[in-house]
């Protein structure tokens, strides 16, 4: 179950269809506790029906972030996605864990909750850049 005030439209999320076979799709609208796109049946889900999508280190390489490079004195474990000439947003993976982290002047410095689920990550995305993080 996702709640209605934590996804927006263009996000990632899923749900289980009548062969208990999980489908992710992009929400293209929210009313009423309804989660609305064209390709879902009868093109809307109770939000109740909804599930985030866990986040994994594949789906962030497929949101293009690159891991730092080891023979550069980058940190292995950040992930970093550069969404303008002076700004990136990093992500560090260590035991299971995505946390975001910011740069300063002692180094990569985590900051707010780590994340969990792909909504979360598109979200945080957008309130830095104004873009859509899509796949």
């Amino acid at each position: 179950m996702i709640d209605e005030a934590d996804i927006r439209i263009g996000n990632y999320v899923s749900y289980f269809d009548y062969n208990m076979e999980e489908t992710v799709f992009v929400v293209e609208g929210i009313l009423d506790g309804y989660i609305y796109n064209s390709s879902l049946p009868r093109s809307k889900l109770p939000c109740d029906k909804a599930n985030p999508v866990m986040l994994d280190l594949y789906q962030l390489i497929k949101f293009d972030f690159i891991r730092g490079a080891a023979d550069e004195g980058e940190d292995e474990n950040v992930y970093s996605l550069k969404y303008n000439r002076l700004n990136s947003l990093h992500i560090r993976f260590e035991n299971g864990c995505f946390q975001p982290v910011t740069e300063a002047p002692g180094g990569l410095v985590p900051y707010g909750r780590p994340l969990v689920h792909v909504h979360q990550l598109q979200n945080l995305f957008h309130a830095l850049s104004r873009d859509e993080l899509t796949l």
